[in-house]
């Protein structure tokens, strides 16, 4: 059995001033004394150096279906092995995993895995994928990284749901291991940013810029919509035209529901109708692709040409149901390829959610 070190080496640091030492990974460039751990927690300076403290440790692992990430246009219907580990590099006050993203017990850890185990639990299961999640795999990139390269020996596809608040170069290392993305657009102000998630809206948007022009991992993107703070039309419009403008049309986007959570206790549950809203506003500026989540809605859960128009992919929350596409992955009225990564034939997991556990 492999013994999985406590502390992990890194390599974005550098040494500063007065025997401290600052990460590199994301824009907040903490600043380390000895023993002092990150914003993240799961990074700290050990012995003048930054290492990674839940490298092979999760706080649980279990088999998802791919649209729950959610990815829409990415192996629809294919199980996907979902694992997270604590603490995160924003300080959203919404978050809506806060048990784990924004937990200090590194008990919270309790799960373990290599590599080689979790590539090879993924051929046993028939997970086509497998899923850095639940928090941020940016903090936790050198695990990340080391179970992509694993899973890639056995053609598992890699997939990272992450806020995308990441310095440059680890975002180039991180992603290239990466298949599929989706960013968490969280608002499309600074203002924004600053006083919900303590994190700025730059570096997200450069991170989206790179991976549609300079990758080729698949992207979507996520807008948690909450009511009162992020859900005026003039916002939505505006994130909608530079998705428009600097990404391109056909990157899907999912406005999903907020519920009252974390330190956001009082806000309102989004309703169905502003989410709706939200997506009349994309669709009417020119995106292709939009979707509505975390509520039951089939036909804005469902998948359309963006030619013809005719239904590609019925959905009923992550249960598939009508599949008009071909083994190319065309539409079969008008035979307009779907933008995304498809099979020939869509796979049939459904909505189970299945834990695993590793001895």
């Amino acid at each position: 059995m492999t013994i999985l070190k406590p502390q992990h080496p890194t390599h974005y640091w550098h040494p500063v001033e007065e025997g401290r030492v600052q990460c590199d990974v994301c824009p907040h460039q903490c600043k380390l004394k000895e023993r002092q751990r990150g914003l993240c927690y799961v990074r700290g300076n050990e012995a003048g150096e930054v290492v990674l403290y839940s490298y092979g440790h999760s706080s649980g692992f279990c088999i998802d279906p791919i649209e729950k990430k959610p990815l829409n246009h990415f192996l629809p219907g294919t199980p996907v092995l979902s694992f997270g580990t604590a603490g995160c590099n924003l300080s959203c006050k919404f978050c809506q995993n806060w048990d784990m993203s924004k937990s200090r017990q590194m008990d919270t850890l309790a799960s373990q895995a290599t590599p080689e185990t979790l590539a090879n639990a993924c051929v046993k299961t028939h997970c086509r994928s497998i899923a850095y999640t639940y928090n941020d795999p940016i903090i936790f990139m050198e695990y990340a990284i080391d179970v992509a390269k694993a899973c890639s020996e056995q053609n598992i596809k890699s997939v990272a749901v992450s806020a995308g608040f990441v310095m440059p170069a680890p975002r180039i290392e991180f992603f290239q291991h990466m298949d599929a993305a989706n960013i968490d657009l969280k608002g499309f102000s600074e203002k924004f940013y600053r006083k919900f998630c303590g994190g700025h809206l730059q570096n997200v948007l450069d991170t989206l810029t790179y991976l549609v022009h300079e990758t080729n991992c698949w992207v979507e993107i996520t807008n948690l919509i909450i009511p009162g703070e992020n859900d005026n039309q003039a916002e939505l419009q505006a994130m909608s035209e530079w998705i428009r403008d600097n990404l391109n049309a056909y990157v899907p986007i999912h406005f999903t529901a907020f519920h009252p959570d974390y330190k956001m206790l009082q806000h309102p549950r989004t309703p169905l109708e502003t989410l709706e809203r939200a997506r009349r506003i994309a669709l009417d500026c020119g995106l292709k692709h939009v979707y509505t989540g975390n509520v039951a809605a089939i036909d804005s859960g469902s998948t359309y040409c963006s030619h013809c128009k005719q239904l590609l992919i019925a959905r009923d929350q992550y249960q598939l149901g009508r599949w008009n596409l071909d083994a190319h992955g065309r539409c079969n009225d008008c035979q307009t390829p779907l933008a995304g990564k498809f099979e020939a034939e869509p796979g049939h997991w459904g909505a189970r959610r299945q834990p695993l556990r590793f001895t």
